[in-house]
C-alpha cells in the first residue's frame, strides 16, 4: 500500500490524538514526566504535519476537502478532554473569574486587590486560588469587559474555557475564507488547529489571548476585503485585550481612512469609561507587571543589566514596529508574515514569554519565511518543565538549557532559511556569469 501525503497526514493525525489525550488526562501534573513526554511527542509530530503541507507544493498542491474535515474533527476530539480537565490551580483563568465577579458586583478590578481581608467574602471557591493576589488586575478594559460578559451568563471557570473554544472555532471558519481568497490551500488551516499549545493553554488552561487572536484574524480578513471600517475597530479591540499588536499599527497605515482610525481609538476609550477613577484611566498591575514579573527573558535579562526595564519595554516595542515598518514595504499587501513576525519580535525581547502568548501568533503561521516562529510554538514546550520544578519547591525561573533549546532552534532555523535565500538568489547570478 502506497503511502500517501494523505495517509500520512491521517497517521499524524492519529498520533496527535493519541498524544494529546495521554496529555489531558495527565494536565493536573503540568510539566511531569508524563505531560512533557506526550505534549513533546505531539510536538514533534507536528511539525512533520507542517513540513507535509510544506513538501505538498509541487504535485499536491493541496489536499482533499476530506482530510481537511477528518483533520478538524480529530483536532475537536482531542481539545475534548482538555476542555473537561479542570485547569491548575492559580492559573490566569481564576483570575478572569473574580475580575468579572466584582465589576458585576460594583467594583473596579483595576483597584480593588483580591487579598484584602475585606474583600475575603467576595470570594468563591474558584476565586480563593488565583495567581498574584497581592496585586489588582493588569488587563486591558477589552478583556475585562469580556471577563464580564460571559461570566453574566454563567459564572465559572467552565463557562470562560468553553468561550475561549469557541473564539478558537470562529478562527477555523475565518481562517478558512481567508485561505479561499488567497488562493492557499484549505489544509492550512490545520497549521492552526493541530498546534499543541490550541489545546493545552485554550482548551486546557483557557486564556484570554485566544479572543484577540480571533479579533486581529477578523481585522486581517476585513482588510483583505477592504472593509477598512470593519478593520480599524477589529485591530482596535484586539489591541484592548491586550497591547500586543499595537507594534502591527504601520501595517494599517493607507489602508484604512484617518476616519475609521478614529473611530477605533474613541471605541478604544468608551471601554475604559466604566473603570474611570477621579478621570484618570486605570493601569492596575501593569507596572508592577514591568518591573517585576519575569519568566522565560534571554533578551530582556541581558539588556535590563544596562537598562531600566520600562526602557527596555520600549525597546521591545520599537524592535515590532521597525519589524512592521520594513515587512510594509517589502511583503506583499496580504501577506500573513507582516502580521505574524513583528509580533514575534516583540516578544523575543520581552520580560515574561509565557507558551500561551504565542497564540496570537498561530492564525498566521503559513509560509516558509515563518517556519522559525513555527519551530517556536514547539519548542518553548519544554518551559513547562518549570511548572514541575515549582512543585519540588525549585524557584519560578527557566532553567538556562531550556532557554538555549528553545531559542537556539528558533536561531538556528532562521539561520539555514536565510542561508537558503542566499544561495537561491545567488545560483542565478552564477547561472549567468558562467553562460556570460
Amino acid at each position: 500500500m502506497k503511502l500517501t501525503p494523505s495517509r500520512r497526514l491521517y497517521g499524524f493525525g492519529a498520533i496527535l490524538l493519541v498524544a494529546l489525550t495521554i496529555c489531558s488526562r495527565n494536565f493536573g501534573d503540568r510539566g511531569g514526566p508524563y505531560f512533557m513526554a506526550s505534549l513533546t511527542l505531539a510536538g514533534i509530530v507536528y511539525l512533520l504535519a507542517i513540513r507535509e503541507f510544506f513538501r505538498g507544493r509541487g504535485a499536491h498542491a493541496t489536499f482533499s476537502r476530506r482530510v481537511v474535515v477528518i483533520g478538524l474533527v480529530l483536532a475537536a476530539l482531542w481539545h475534548l478532554p482538555f476542555l473537561l480537565m479542570p485547569p491548575g490551580s492559580d492559573d490566569d483563568i481564576h483570575r478572569y473569574v473574580w475580575d468579572g465577579r466584582v465589576q458585576r458586583l460594583g467594583y473596579n478590578p483595576y483597584l480593588v486587590v483580591p487579598s484584602d481581608p475585606a474583600l475575603g467574602v467576595l470570594h468563591t471557591p474558584e476565586t480563593r486560588t488565583l495567581n498574584n493576589p497581592d496585586v489588582p488586575s493588569p488587563y486591558p478594559a477589552g478583556a475585562e469587559l469580556f471577563f464580564r460578559a460571559v461570566t453574566a451568563i454563567h459564572e465559572s471557570i467552565f463557562t470562560l474555557k468553553v468561550a475561549f473554544v469557541v473564539c478558537g472555532l470562529v478562527i477555523v471558519f475565518v481562517l478558512l475564507d481567508v485561505l479561499h481568497r488567497s488562493g492557499q490551500g484549505a489544509h492550512w488551516v490545520l497549521a492552526y488547529a493541530w498546534n499543541p499549545l490550541l489545546a493545552t493553554e485554550v482548551a486546557g488552561s483557557g486564556h484570554i489571548d485566544i479572543v484577540g487572536a480571533l479579533l486581529l484574524l477578523l481585522s486581517f480578513a476585513a482588510l483583505e476585503r477592504r472593509w477598512r471600517t470593519v478593520a480599524a475597530l477589529a485591530f482596535g479591540l484586539a489591541v484592548a485585550v491586550k497591547f500586543l499588536p499595537i507594534v502591527l499599527l504601520p501595517l494599517y497605515w493607507r489602508r484604512v481612512r484617518m476616519r475609521d482610525a478614529a473611530l477605533a481609538a474613541a471605541v478604544v476609550g468608551l471601554l475604559y469609561v466604566p473603570f474611570l477613577n477621579h478621570g484618570r484611566i486605570p493601569i492596575g498591575s501593569l507596572g508592577t507587571y514591568v518591573k517585576s514579573f519575569r519568566f522565560n527573558d534571554p533578551v530582556f535579562a541581558t539588556l535590563e543589566r544596562v537598562a531600566a526595564p520600562q526602557l527596555v519595554i520600549g525597546l521591545a516595542l520599537l524592535i515590532g514596529f521597525l519589524t512592521a515598518i520594513w515587512l510594509r514595504s517589502k511583503a506583499p499587501a496580504w501577506s500573513s508574515d507582516g502580521f505574524a513576525w513583528p509580533m514575534a519580535a516583540s516578544l523575543l525581547c520581552a520580560p515574561v514569554v509565557y507558551p500561551w502568548y504565542l497564540l496570537w501568533l498561530l492564525p498566521f503561521l503559513r509560509s516558509a519565511s515563518t517556519v522559525p516562529i513555527i519551530i517556536w510554538t514547539v519548542s518553548i514546550i519544554p518551559t513547562y518543565y518549570v511548572w514541575h520544578l515549582r512543585t519540588v519547591g525549585r524557584p519560578w525561573m527557566v532553567p538556562g538549557w531550556i532557554m538555549l533549546l528553545e531559542y537556539g532552534s528558533v536561531a538556528t532555523a532562521s539561520a539555514i532559511i536565510e542561508f537558503r535565500r542566499i544561495r537561491r538568489v545567488a545560483t542565478p547570478q552564477c547561472s549567468a556569469d558562467h553562460a556570460g
